[in-house]
Order: structure tokens, then C-alpha cells, then sequence
């Protein structure tokens, strides 16, 4: 990683991390989602999103899919491009939590000192690393795209959970099990999460009893 010229320096506004937590009445944090291709992380990410708004929260989906249009659309599937692809959307993330916004992102992330470089970016105490299992035959049913039955053949290569490796979180702070754990089930695990450790609301303005 390129380090930043000598001649620039970080600049500091007036408004304090603490002044957007009132604004916003919650606790800018990172749910990273990771997990195989069709664990259910994309679909899990979006309900998670629109139950948060429910709430009167204020947050954002980073989809691996929608950055590599845009944010990493330079970037390959080799091992140091995944994690240049980790490393920006990590600093996006950090900067969305500085704003004052709750974050999810849904990326496969397969390697751990990937993710833990993730959770050195964004702040330890802001990171909730959320692994979504599911067995490799599960993920190729759901895959409605065909990407493991190409992976399989031969024609996508260094493909997650067929010929390249996924490394799974050893301590996650959440593990959630979307083979027999529908997609509500598995949000309301996060949600039960986030409020135990009070970081979501029941309402906007209303601290969740933990």
C-alpha cells in the first residue's frame, strides 16, 4: 500500500463523532457480513437494511457486486486484488461510521488477515464481524447465476469454496447458520446483537432494553 505524500496532512472539522451520535440517535458501527457465494449474504444485508430504516436508523449496504461496479472496477479476483478490494471498501466503511451511519457490508472476504486489516481500518470497537455458513452444495443450489457449476468446469477460475480458499472467522462476534436459518431469522439474530450490546434502537430516539 502506497504511503500518502509527506506535504498532505488529515484535516478535522468542527463536528465531533459524538455530535453526529446525538443527531442521529445511534452508534455508527460496521456489520460485515461474510461468507461462501450464496450464503445468503446480499439478502440478509438488504432486509437488515430496510428493518434498521424501519426503525428510523440511518444506513447503507456496500454489496461486494454494486463496488466492483464502481469503487473496484479496476480490480481482478487475485489474491492481492481481493485485498485492495477489502482495503477500500474498509476505509469507505470507516468514513460512512464517521458520518454517523450504521454500515453492512456484504462481501465474501475469504481470507482472515483480510478481515482482520478490515477491523484495524474501521476501529475495533465499530467492527461486528457477522459469518454467514452455509456447506458448499447448499450454496451451489441456491446460486442462481451458475457460478459454481462454471467454477467447477473450469471456466471461472480461483473461485471461492471451489478453487480458492475460504477462510472461516475462528471468533466471530456473530455466527449464524443460514442453512437452517431463514434470511428473518438470521437478521433477527443480528438485531438481537446490536441491542443486547446497545447499538440499535426499538424506535427512532429509544434505546432497546438489553
Amino acid at each position: 500500500m502506497k504511503q500518502p505524500h509527506a506535504f498532505l496532512h488529515r484535516c478535522h472539522g468542527a463536528i465531533s463523532t459524538e455530535d453526529r451520535m446525538r443527531i442521529f440517535r445511534q452508534k455508527p458501527v460496521t456489520i460485515w457480513l461474510t461468507g461462501l457465494s450464496g450464503a445468503g449474504k446480499s439478502t440478509v444485508a438488504f432486509e437488515l437494511e430496510e428493518q434498521l430504516v424501519d426503525l428510523g436508523h440511518a444506513c447503507y449496504v456496500l454489496d461486494g457486486d454494486n463496488i466492483r461496479h464502481g469503487l473496484a472496477c479496476d480490480l481482478g479476483f487475485d489474491r492481492n486484488d481481493r485485498r485492495e478490494n477489502i482495503r477500500r471498501v474498509a476505509h469507505v466503511a470507516q468514513l460512512m461510521n464517521d458520518a454517523g451511519l450504521i454500515v453492512i457490508t456484504a462481501l465474501i472476504s475469504p481470507m482472515r488477515e483480510d478481515r482482520a486489516m478490515a477491523r484495524e481500518i474501521i476501529g475495533r470497537g465499530k467492527f461486528i464481524e457477522t459469518y454467514l455458513s452455509a456447506p458448499v452444495d447448499t450454496c451451489a443450489r441456491r446460486d442462481p447465476k451458475g457460478l459454481y457449476a462454471k467454477a467447477r468446469s473450469g471456466e471461472i477460475v480461483s473461485f471461492t469454496g471451489v478453487s480458492a480458499p475460504y477462510e472461516a472467522p475462528p471468533d466471530p462476534e456473530l455466527h449464524i447458520d443460514t442453512d437452517t436459518l431463514t434470511a428473518e431469522e438470521s437478521v433477527a439474530r443480528i438485531f438481537a446483537h446490536l441491542r443486547e450490546n446497545s447499538l440499535a434502537t426499538t424506535g427512532q430516539g429509544q434505546e432497546a432494553s438489553a
